[in-house]
Protein backbone atom coordinates (compact mmCIF):
# COMPACT_ATOMS: atom_id res chain seq x y z
CA UNK A 1 0.00 0.00 0.00
CA UNK A 2 1.24 3.46 -0.74
CA UNK A 3 1.50 6.01 1.98
CA UNK A 4 1.54 9.63 2.14
CA UNK A 5 4.01 11.15 4.74
CA UNK A 6 2.71 14.58 5.70
CA UNK A 7 6.14 15.62 5.80
CA UNK A 8 9.30 17.18 4.16
CA UNK A 9 11.80 15.39 6.27
CA UNK A 10 13.72 13.36 3.82
CA UNK A 11 14.99 11.42 7.40
CA UNK A 12 11.74 10.55 8.25
CA UNK A 13 10.84 8.90 4.91
CA UNK A 14 13.66 7.12 4.89
CA UNK A 15 13.03 5.85 8.97
CA UNK A 16 8.75 5.20 8.08
CA UNK A 17 9.85 3.23 4.92
CA UNK A 18 12.28 1.16 7.58
CA UNK A 19 9.47 0.94 10.27
CA UNK A 20 6.43 0.40 8.21
CA UNK A 21 7.88 -2.01 5.16
CA UNK A 22 6.75 -3.49 3.10
CA UNK A 23 4.25 -0.30 2.48
CA UNK A 24 5.55 2.56 0.03
CA UNK A 25 5.93 5.81 1.70
CA UNK A 26 5.59 8.68 -0.70
CA UNK A 27 6.32 12.59 0.28
CA UNK A 28 4.58 15.51 -1.42
CA UNK A 29 7.19 16.36 -3.23
CA UNK A 30 7.16 12.86 -4.92
CA UNK A 31 3.44 14.21 -6.12
CA UNK A 32 4.25 17.80 -7.42
CA UNK A 33 2.65 18.81 -4.05
CA UNK A 34 3.72 22.29 -1.94
CA UNK A 35 3.11 21.01 1.42
CA UNK A 36 3.37 23.22 4.71
CA UNK A 37 1.35 24.01 7.49
CA UNK A 38 1.93 25.61 10.86
CA UNK A 39 2.30 23.43 13.60
CA UNK A 40 0.05 25.77 16.61
CA UNK A 41 -2.01 23.26 17.93
CA UNK A 42 -1.30 22.06 22.08
CA UNK A 43 -0.16 18.74 21.77
CA UNK A 44 1.93 16.25 19.38
CA UNK A 45 -1.48 14.08 18.37
CA UNK A 46 -3.34 17.32 17.27
CA UNK A 47 -0.03 18.40 15.36
CA UNK A 48 -0.03 15.24 13.51
CA UNK A 49 -3.73 15.30 13.23
CA UNK A 50 -3.66 18.66 11.53
CA UNK A 51 -0.89 18.11 9.08
CA UNK A 52 -2.63 14.70 7.66
CA UNK A 53 -5.91 16.46 7.51
CA UNK A 54 -4.14 19.11 5.65
CA UNK A 55 -2.31 16.78 3.10
CA UNK A 56 -5.53 14.60 2.91
CA UNK A 57 -7.33 17.72 1.34
CA UNK A 58 -4.69 18.08 -0.75
CA UNK A 59 -4.21 14.41 -1.85
CA UNK A 60 -8.16 12.67 -1.10
CA UNK A 61 -6.71 9.70 -2.77
CA UNK A 62 -4.01 8.38 -0.48
CA UNK A 63 -3.98 7.26 2.68
CA UNK A 64 -2.06 9.93 4.77
CA UNK A 65 0.65 9.52 7.85
CA UNK A 66 1.11 12.68 9.72
CA UNK A 67 3.88 12.58 12.28
CA UNK A 68 4.55 14.91 15.34
CA UNK A 69 7.63 14.12 17.17
CA UNK A 70 9.29 16.14 20.02
CA UNK A 71 11.80 16.13 22.65
CA UNK A 72 10.83 17.16 26.40
CA UNK A 73 13.68 17.62 28.76
CA UNK A 74 12.45 17.67 32.67
CA UNK A 75 14.83 20.35 33.68
CA UNK A 76 13.49 22.69 30.76
CA UNK A 77 9.91 22.05 32.05
CA UNK A 78 9.12 20.16 29.15
CA UNK A 79 10.91 21.86 26.36
CA UNK A 80 11.80 21.86 23.17
CA UNK A 81 8.38 19.56 22.92
CA UNK A 82 6.06 20.85 20.82
CA UNK A 83 9.20 23.57 19.18
CA UNK A 84 11.76 20.67 19.11
CA UNK A 85 11.97 21.67 15.10
CA UNK A 86 12.67 25.02 15.84
CA UNK A 87 14.02 25.56 19.18
CA UNK A 88 16.46 28.52 19.36
CA UNK A 89 14.41 30.47 16.83
CA UNK A 90 13.48 33.09 19.42
CA UNK A 91 16.99 33.37 20.06
CA UNK A 92 18.97 33.08 16.88
CA UNK A 93 16.35 33.92 14.30
CA UNK A 94 16.61 31.32 12.25
CA UNK A 95 16.08 27.51 11.86
CA UNK A 96 18.98 26.25 13.05
CA UNK A 97 20.69 22.61 11.80
CA UNK A 98 21.00 19.70 14.35
CA UNK A 99 24.22 20.21 15.50
CA UNK A 100 23.01 23.72 16.76
CA UNK A 101 20.00 23.03 18.54
CA UNK A 102 22.39 20.19 20.15
CA UNK A 103 24.72 22.79 21.49
CA UNK A 104 22.07 24.90 22.37
CA UNK A 105 20.15 22.30 24.45
CA UNK A 106 23.35 21.13 25.86
CA UNK A 107 24.40 24.80 27.07
CA UNK A 108 20.74 25.02 28.66
CA UNK A 109 21.58 22.04 30.54
CA UNK A 110 25.34 22.81 31.75
CA UNK A 111 25.39 22.45 35.57
CA UNK A 112 21.71 20.49 35.79
CA UNK A 113 22.21 17.11 37.50
CA UNK A 114 18.74 16.13 37.00
CA UNK A 115 18.57 15.17 32.74
CA UNK A 116 15.89 12.87 32.42
CA UNK A 117 14.33 13.37 29.10
CA UNK A 118 11.17 11.89 26.74
CA UNK A 119 11.04 11.24 22.90
CA UNK A 120 7.53 11.45 22.30
CA UNK A 121 6.16 10.31 18.90
CA UNK A 122 2.39 10.77 17.99
CA UNK A 123 1.21 9.53 14.43
CA UNK A 124 -2.52 9.99 12.80
CA UNK A 125 -3.16 8.27 9.55
CA UNK A 126 -6.12 9.16 8.11
CA UNK A 127 -7.68 6.82 5.62
CA UNK A 128 -10.76 9.15 4.86
CA UNK A 129 -13.33 10.89 6.56
CA UNK A 130 -14.65 8.12 8.91
CA UNK A 131 -11.38 6.50 9.67
CA UNK A 132 -8.66 8.14 11.40
CA UNK A 133 -6.44 6.60 13.69
CA UNK A 134 -4.02 8.10 16.20
CA UNK A 135 -0.88 6.81 18.26
CA UNK A 136 1.16 7.94 20.82
CA UNK A 137 4.23 6.69 22.03
CA UNK A 138 7.37 7.98 24.31
CA UNK A 139 10.96 6.40 24.74
CA UNK A 140 12.57 7.65 28.14
CA UNK A 141 16.21 8.79 28.72
CA UNK A 142 18.44 11.47 29.18
CA UNK A 143 20.39 13.60 27.47
CA UNK A 144 23.83 13.35 27.66
CA UNK A 145 26.71 15.99 28.17
CA UNK A 146 28.21 16.18 24.65
CA UNK A 147 27.51 14.21 21.67
CA UNK A 148 27.89 10.79 20.85
CA UNK A 149 27.53 8.17 18.33
CA UNK A 150 26.68 8.80 14.26
CA UNK A 151 23.80 7.06 13.31
CA UNK A 152 19.92 8.66 13.53
CA UNK A 153 19.78 12.29 13.11
CA UNK A 154 18.71 15.56 14.97
CA UNK A 155 18.49 14.52 18.72
CA UNK A 156 19.46 11.10 18.61
CA UNK A 157 23.58 12.00 19.60
CA UNK A 158 22.14 13.56 23.00
CA UNK A 159 19.77 10.81 23.56
CA UNK A 160 20.66 8.24 25.77
CA UNK A 161 18.17 5.46 26.04
CA UNK A 162 17.05 4.22 29.31
CA UNK A 163 18.69 0.63 30.38
CA UNK A 164 21.05 1.11 27.75
CA UNK A 165 23.51 3.34 28.12
CA UNK A 166 23.95 4.82 24.76
CA UNK A 167 22.49 7.45 22.69
CA UNK A 168 20.04 6.61 19.93
CA UNK A 169 22.80 7.72 17.61
CA UNK A 170 25.00 4.89 19.01
CA UNK A 171 22.92 2.57 19.26
CA UNK A 172 22.42 1.55 15.11
CA UNK A 173 19.41 1.88 13.22
CA UNK A 174 17.89 -1.72 14.07
CA UNK A 175 17.99 -1.55 17.87
CA UNK A 176 17.13 2.30 17.41
CA UNK A 177 13.62 0.97 15.61
CA UNK A 178 13.00 -1.50 18.16
CA UNK A 179 13.82 1.01 21.57
CA UNK A 180 12.66 4.81 19.73
CA UNK A 181 9.33 6.22 19.86
CA UNK A 182 9.16 6.21 16.06
CA UNK A 183 9.66 2.56 16.00
CA UNK A 184 7.02 2.31 19.16
CA UNK A 185 4.23 3.95 17.85
CA UNK A 186 4.88 2.47 13.69
CA UNK A 187 4.55 -1.11 15.40
CA UNK A 188 1.03 -0.10 16.92
CA UNK A 189 0.19 1.45 13.53
CA UNK A 190 0.89 -1.64 11.44
CA UNK A 191 -1.36 -3.80 13.63
CA UNK A 192 -3.94 -1.11 12.90
CA UNK A 193 -2.93 -0.90 8.85
CA UNK A 194 -3.23 -4.69 9.31
CA UNK A 195 -7.36 -4.74 10.64
CA UNK A 196 -7.88 -2.00 7.71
Amino acid sequence: MDILLASNNDHKQEEFSRLLAPHRILMPKDLGIAFDVEEDRSSFTENALLKATTLKALAPEYRILGDDSGLCVDALDGGPGLQTARYGFDVHNHLMDSKERNAYLLKHMEGVEDRSARFVCALALVVDDHRVYTVCEEAKGSIARHERGSEGFGYDPIFIVDGEGLTMAELGMEAKDELGHRGKASRILMEIIGRI
